[in-house]
């Protein structure tokens, strides 16, 4: 059986970054029954794939302390492309007990450092599905090859850009026990949906300026009528970007909609674990 370390404490804890941190419980001086234990070992590495002729560099993040196999969680990126933030929540996942694989949907670990070189990279994307999803197949492929990955399926969550790119992984039927995005354009890129039974959470800020209410009313209706357990969560007050802490910096820099909420950060980054947990560990 297969668990998370203990929820209650991961939403402030995992914030500050999990990569090559070991904690130990130290014992009370006289008590000879505590026992000694070291935290996570997270490591990272450059995880290539490739398909259409393109080599996609992403970037694997699993838990050496850990021996036995555990399922995989594929994270996509914003629009900016595979950067530190994706990177950061892969080591995150990967200290709870997962195999993440950040993907790279650009193709040789290709960045934007403009919005309008984003907008370009991001809808090609989306503007081929097949190939996009050719791409997500040959991530996934490779993944369950890992020997660190265990059988029983894998889940994907994303992050704005990220965020269209699984809802349309679970619209197309992909096999995914779950699809979470966060703060995600509903942008309905597949033409012809396909059946799946898995859960999809959209974790959306109330006041996010780049999506329409109606295209995400749109969005998880589609999905419903495909069978999927669809929940949108819409939290007060925050905009678009707000999981991401240097969404306030990109904001001033680019003059962008965009802020960080501290508070629908950690509710929804701790509502994703619940489902990511529910979905891929075995709780019998």
């Amino acid at each position: 059986m297969r668990h998370l370390f203990p929820l209650a404490c991961l939403a402030a804890g995992l914030m500050a970054g999990a990569a090559g941190v070991q904690a130990q419980t130290e014992p009370s001086p006289g008590d000879e029954q505590v026992t000694t234990q070291s935290g996570p070992r997270v490591v990272g590495e450059v995880f290539e794939y490739a398909t259409g002729g393109t080599t996609y560099e992403g970037y694997l993040a699993r838990n050496a302390s850990i021996d036995q196999p555990q399922p995989a969680v594929l994270v996509v990126h914003e629009w900016w492309g595979l950067d530190s933030y994706v990177r950061t929540r892969a080591d995150q996942l990967a200290a709870l007990g997962f195999v993440a694989l950040a993907v790279d949907m650009y193709g040789d670990g290709r960045l934007a450092a403009h919005p309008a070189e984003a907008q370009e990279f991001s809808s090609r994307v989306m503007q081929d599905w097949p190939a996009a999803r050719a791409r997500l197949e040959a991530a996934m492929a490779r993944l369950g090859e890992h020997p660190a990955v265990a059988d029983g399926g894998m889940a994907a969550i994303g992050y704005c850009f990220g965020g269209s790119v699984v809802m349309n992984m679970a619209l197309s039927g992909m096999p995914l026990e779950a699809a979470i995005s966060f703060h995600g354009v509903p942008t309905v890129a597949v033409k012809m949906p396909q059946a799946f039974e898995g859960s999809v959470r959209i974790h959306n800020g109330a006041e996010d300026g780049f999506v329409a209410r109606d295209d995400l009313v749109a969005m998880a209706q589609a999905l419903k009528a495909q069978g999927a357990d669809v929940e949108v969560t819409n939290y007060p007050l925050a905009r678009h970007g707000f999981t991401n802490p240097e969404a306030d910096a990109f904001a001033a820099q680019h003059d962008l909609p965009l802020a960080y909420d501290a508070a629908a950060d950690a509710a929804s980054w701790q509502a994703a674990l619940l489902t990511l947990d529910a979905a891929l560990n075995d709780n019998d």
